[in-house]
């Protein structure tokens, strides 16, 4: 173990916002981040200091409960994500500790610690690989739940070590670890597959110990995270922006009403009346202090236009609109029975703004499950067909007996594919090799036991089908560089050969035998089909060849020095005077409807990226295949820069490149430039472009319809994201993956979505949002996202325009009560206002609205295009809202004084004297319930029976409310200003009357608009709607 000389963190993994002794600190600054909430809190701070005309109440209650409301919502989510993360952290481990094999828990693993894994179990830390059951030292491992690939890798042990295989061995090692600080770099691991990387699984192996070297937050994983932070929504933003719009109204009317009233009281007369004499206290008091105070007053008689209930509203539509998201059985899962899943609701109305999706491909784009398709043997093409191989120009109803045999070449071809692989078998009951033992007797009857086929590369589990008893003398491993592999066998008759595979540039050149032009036009076309290709090759040796084969690959393997230079000009020695047997195409098989949901998308508006880890061949070959690239796009590539300088250069030629046609028309420039370049990048090139090119690469990036990003590391994906996002256009940003190594992109976008992939779950844990499948994402974000946008943008802005009705008329009043500061309302209707009166038609119209029925959205992807850019929250939209807001306030106050004010016998009930300062008031509430209310049911497209409930619930309730409020000596009330004004008023057909004209007069102009515009100048919007006859009881 040796000495350690720095101190190493706990094992501990943390993805949550909030710790038990920093939530309420942390959680009331972010709320009072707020301007609502924190306005409020000054307005609460002022009533409670200076005599206002309002209670304390009035503001402290409304605070109080909306603090309390959202912290819930919000330490709730961090909970959950609490919960998971002591799923992971207290998962049992064995480590070797006094001799012994010890049970823990994962969260309790040290650095220096030895641990046991055992099959399928997952590493719980950085490990440095010791030993393994295997002879050799090796072990396999999938790195499904980092990457998605479920393909196989093998690992070496530390040669010093791999015999230390029992635990008493281990516990007598004395070693020292030298390796790096711990670093985000996954590429660069420790020593040359030595590192089991924490979330990979072993596989294929029964146990192996290893010695933890990174835990905790120092994984190479944990280090790719990105800090968690609090995402904010566009239309929050916009929130806080009218908000400050509206601060600066009150500001101005509390001003003005200030020195309204000081220009008033100038004359004696008004300044002190025989009826209100002042005390010597006000009589020597400041005037400085005395218009500060007055001011003050103000500001809280008209606190009421800035809605506190907004927020408490907001924060319930997203709490409840959130379960739809689950309950949608389009977006349920049925093989994997997995529904979509919501951890943070607070970003639902985003879904409805995305305009750049970064994807990862493996695993989310596709299944990883390739599928043999088509061969190419000795010049011939062949298809699969149910299971048989069929010669073109053959069907599969042929007749058996007029299927050409199979000759000499054709089976060499089919043992190639079966035998030239790295393949491994795994029963249930014996691990065994593929190549080098009898596996096949457990097929042939002698054990039931299934098997389970590994391997190094996921094409080959696609062309291995059987195999006869071959002795496998070498290995000729696949690197990057020749991009190919070998293996060379013993026949059964003795004989050696070598059978190679590979990309076609790097067997083609090496053949000299075989129908190699014929080849290489098919490899073309199964490439045109979006298929992957392998060329695959033989060579014969003769005794002596072989002698001399195998002296040079001995030799090359064990050197001292220069092993890697020996072994590469060993295998290009052996992999020459090739034999050209075929070709495979092979399809690696999409998920369900990508092509659909990617083209879906684009017709949306929005831009796909792809950002993979894979080889940029593949990469390419799946972004044809699922429509992300198009056959007729001139692909540019930036790949494989090693300089500033050549870096810059290419961008530069790529730049003009795509800039080349220039014709007439600049938006036809733009146009033909999205429809004609896709970029191609890989992760070393982009860290050049990033470091000193960035507006150029953000230039090129722009100028093309899709952008390739592959060879990507975790941290890289963030830092696209984060290019995009921080770009002067400031779009909206959504990162969908499934694997650890989408975490970093899932945090740092707008919105973060997570695949529920075969195993793992640390994306789906990372997200904000989690499917099943990436078809989902086109109804998530048509359907559910344009939806949500509608209807909180709705929300938003009726909730200003009716505060700004309910405190106007209080504003107008103070010039017919010489600005006393006399409220217009009652105190108890000031308060249940928003809470009671007005709030659950907005609610459930927020919960339940559908501008256009779900199946046109989907069907016409071009509609998200009317909601993108945050356009339902324009400064003209709100400054529309606005004006009606101020318009309605004003029929309402002067509509009722002029009806009503003037002549009291209109009355007509004999009792002028209770036509008062209180009966005002209410006849101007009244009218405004009933108003905003009917205001909100011409705004409602889609009526269900809760929308008829509380529209006409919330009127009747308010009647209700106010007879029994009036009608009634409370014993409680100190004061009961509102005795019998209430049913006085509506005693009085001339006030029903009165009430009658002005709701009309507020909404009839707001009908004729509706149906002028609706005729005139239809959106697309509402022509779908027409389509469609306006989905269930239309309204306008």
């Amino acid at each position: 173990r040796g000495k350690t000389t720095k101190t190493f963190i706990v094992q501990k993994l943390m993805d949550l916002t909030y710790t038990v002794w920093n939530f309420v600190p942390k959680n009331l600054f972010e709320q009072f981040r707020r301007i609502a909430n924190f306005y409020f809190l000054i307005i609460f701070l002022v009533q409670l200091m200076i005599d206002t005309p309002t209670s304390p109440v009035t503001s402290g209650l409304p605070l109080f409960f909306v603090i309390t409301v959202t912290a819930i919502k919000q330490g709730y989510e961090d909970w959950l994500r609490h919960k998971a993360d002591n799923e992971v952290n207290g998962a049992p481990v064995f480590v070797v500790r006094s001799g012994s094999l010890v049970q823990t828990r994962s969260k309790n693993i040290r650095v220096g610690d030895i641990v046991r894994v055992a099959k399928d179990e997952t590493f719980p830390a950085d490990l440095v690989l010791l030993s393994s059951d295997r002879p050799d030292g090796t072990c396999h491992i999938t790195t499904a739940s980092l990457d998605g690939e479920t393909n196989l890798k093998t690992h070496y042990s530390v040669p010093e070590t791999s015999v230390c295989q029992s635990v008493s061995q281990l516990e007598a090692l004395q070693a020292v670890v030298e390796c790096q600080q711990p670093e985000a770099d996954l590429y660069r691991p420790l020593g040359p597959e030595n590192l089991l990387l924490r979330g990979a699984r072993l596989k294929n192996t029964k146990e192996i110990f290893g010695l933890a070297v990174y835990t905790g937050m120092e994984s190479k994983m944990a280090l790719n995270y990105k800090c968690k932070s609090q995402k904010r929504s566009a239309v929050e933003k916009s929130m806080n922006t009218f908000l400050i719009i509206y601060l600066i109204i009150l500001l101005s009317e509390a001003i003005l009403s200030t020195i309204l009233k000081y220009a008033w009281q100038a004359e004696t007369k008004w300044d002190e009346p025989f009826y209100n004499q002042k005390t010597e206290a006000e009589r020597n008091s400041s005037p400085i202090l005395k218009f500060i105070s007055d001011f003050l007053a103000f500001l809280v008689l008209y606190n009421f236009i800035i809605p506190i209930s907004l927020y408490v509203t907001v924060e319930m539509q997203k709490f409840l609109g959130s379960f739809f998201i689950g309950w949608d059985l389009d977006l349920y899962h049925e093989e994997s029975d997995q529904k979509a899943q919501v951890n943070t609701s607070d970003l639902n109305e985003e879904l409805g703004q995305v305009e750049y999706v970064f994807t990862d491909k493996t695993g989310t784009l596709t299944e990883n499950e390739m599928q043999f398709r088509e061969c190419s043997i000795n010049g011939t093409k062949y298809r699969e067909v149910n299971g048989k191989l069929i010669p073109e120009g053959m069907t599969d109803d042929s007749p058996d007996g007029s299927m050409p045999p199979l000759m000499g070449d054709e089976l060499l071809f089919l043992k190639a594919v079966s035998l030239c692989h790295t393949v491994q078998i795994s029963y249930d009951q014996s691990d065994c090799l593929a190549v080098g033992g009898d596996p096949f007797s457990h097929a042939n009857g002698f054990s039931s036991s299934p098997m389970e086929y590994y391997a190094s590369s996921p094409d080959e589990k696609a062309l291995v089908e059987a195999t006869k008893r071959y002795k496998l003398l070498h290995v000729l491993e696949f690197d990057p560089n020749r991009r190919r592999m070998s293996v060379i066998l013993q026949t059964p008759s003795g004989g050696k050969v070598l059978f190679t595979k590979g990309a076609e540039s790097a067997i083609l050149p090496f053949t000299t035998s075989g129908e190699i032009e014929k080849t290489r036009l098919h490899v073309d076309e199964f490439a045109l089909k979006g298929l992957r290709t392998l060329v695959v090759a033989c060579r014969h040796f003769s005794p002596e060849e072989y002698i001399d084969v195998d002296k040079k690959l001995n030799s090359a393997r064990t050197a001292l020095q220069q092993r890697e230079e020996r072994l590469q000009e060993a295998f290009s020695y052996i992999e020459k005077d090739l034999q050209l047997l075929g070709a495979t195409g092979v399809e690696d098989k999409l998920q369900d409807k990508v092509q659909e949901t990617i083209e879906a998308l684009r017709l949306a508006g929005i831009k796909v990226w792809v950002l993979t880890g894979d080889k940029h061949e593949t990469a390419v070959t799946v972004s044809l295949s699922c429509g992300h690239f198009h056959r007729t796009m001139n692909i540019l590539e930036l790949l494989q820069q090693h300089s500033d300088n050549e870096c810059a250069e290419q961008l530069l030629t790529l730049s003009r490149s795509a800039l080349s046609a220039q014709p007439v028309s600049a938006a036809l420039t733009r146009k033909l430039m999205e429809n004609s370049h896709a970029l191609v990048v890989d992760g070393a090139s982009l860290s050049l472009a990033l470091r000193e090119h960035e507006k150029l690469f953000m230039e090129v990036c722009k100028n093309c319809s899709a952008v390739l990003c592959c060879r990507m590391a975790p941290l890289q994906k963030a830092k696209v994201v984060r290019l995009l996002k921080t770009s002067p256009e400031k779009p909206i940003t959504l990162a969908i993956g499934d694997g650890a190594n989408d975490v970093s992109m899932i945090q740092e976008a707008h919105v973060g979505i997570g695949i529920m992939g075969k195993e793992g779950r640390q994306a789906v844990r990372n997200s904000d949002y989690a499917i099943a499948r990436f078809k989902f994402l086109a109804k998530l974000l048509l359907v559910h996202g344009h939806f949500y946008y509608i209807r909180i943008a709705t929300l938003v802005q009726y909730f200003f325009y009716k505060n700004v009705c309910f405190i106007t008329p209080q504003f107008l009043y103070q010039f017919f009560c010489l600005f006393s500061q006399q409220t217009l309302y009652d105190s108890v209707y000031l308060t249940l206002y928003n809470i009671c009166f007005t709030s659950l038609p907005i609610l459930v119209y927020s919960l339940f609205e559908q501008l256009v029925h779900p199946h046109v959205l989907q069907n016409k992807p071009g509609l998200y295009r009317d909601i993108s850019k945050n356009s339902l929250l324009s400064f003209r939209t709100f400054l529309y809202w606005t004006v009606l807001g101020f318009c309605h306030a004003f029929v309402f106050f002067f509509g009722s004084y002029i009806l009503m004010g003037e002549d009291t016998t209109l009355m007509g009930n004999g009792q002028v004297c209770m036509f008062g300062n209180w009966t005002f008031g209410t006849l101007v509430f009244t009218v405004m319930v009933i108003t905003v209310t009917l205001k909100l049911a011409l705004e409602t497209h889609f009526w269900t029976w809760m929308n008829h409930f509380v529209t006409w619930g919330s009127i009747a309730f308010y009647f209700i409310f106010s007879l029994f409020y009036g009608g009634i000596i409370w014993p409680f009330l100190h004061t009961q200003d509102m005795y019998f004004v209430f049913v006085q008023l509506l005693s009085s057909g001339s006030a029903w009357f009165a009430i009658i004209i002005i709701v009309i007069t507020c909404l009839f102009p707001d009908v004729l608009k509706k149906v002028l515009y609706r005729h005139l100048q239809p959106t697309s919007t509402q022509t779908s709607q027409v389509m469609r006859g306006g989905g269930a009881g239309a309204v306008l």
